[in-house]
């Protein structure tokens, strides 16, 4: 191992029993499969700041900015190691305060889904675990959770203050 990182954000916009979902194509990392409903790689300037990178991303593909949204939160941060680097994620969610705006992005195909249909899609290895979390233990509480990621999914930890 030499040290290489990647760090990269995500958003899942939610609304009732739904999350808004991107079916990323032509991306070189993440490509035709389901992905959060903005998220991307930190410029230099973020690099200690994961929110102003989840909103810079957010406003990128989908032409939101930080009002058409509210309780934004970092609730996951995940480690993986993959083709010799370093993944790390952090994965914010929020709720849109309007879903009569329209929404598009310009690296796929947005799509409300219902939480239900979730299990059935095609997604990177840590966001399925992160919303499955999220959809069974996640949504119910307000934690930062850590997940390192193995061979058998990801061990989760609630992340704490000491």
């Amino acid at each position: 191992m030499d040290g290489k990182l990647r760090n990269m954000t995500s958003v899942y916009l939610l609304n009732r029993d739904k999350i808004l979902l991107l079916y990323r194509i032509g991306s070189r990392v993440v490509n035709n499969s389901y992905v959060g409903s903005a998220g991307g790689h930190f410029e230099k300037e973020e690099l200690n700041d994961a929110m102003a990178c989840v909103l810079r991303e957010l406003n990128e593909e989908t032409g939101l900015v930080k009002e058409d949204i509210e309780n934004l939160a970092l609730r996951y941060v995940t480690l993986r190691m993959k083709d010799n680097e370093i993944r790390q994620n952090y994965y914010f969610f929020a709720n849109l305060i309007s879903t009569y705006k329209e929404i598009s992005s310009n690296e796929g195909h947005l799509e409300w889904v219902d939480y239900k249909n979730i299990s059935l899609l095609v997604m990177p290895y840590t966001a399925k675990y992160v919303i499955d979390h999220f959809l069974k233990v996640g949504r119910n509480t307000t934690c930062l959770y850590g997940g390192i990621a193995t061979y058998n999914g990801i061990d989760f930890i609630e992340m704490q203050s000491f």
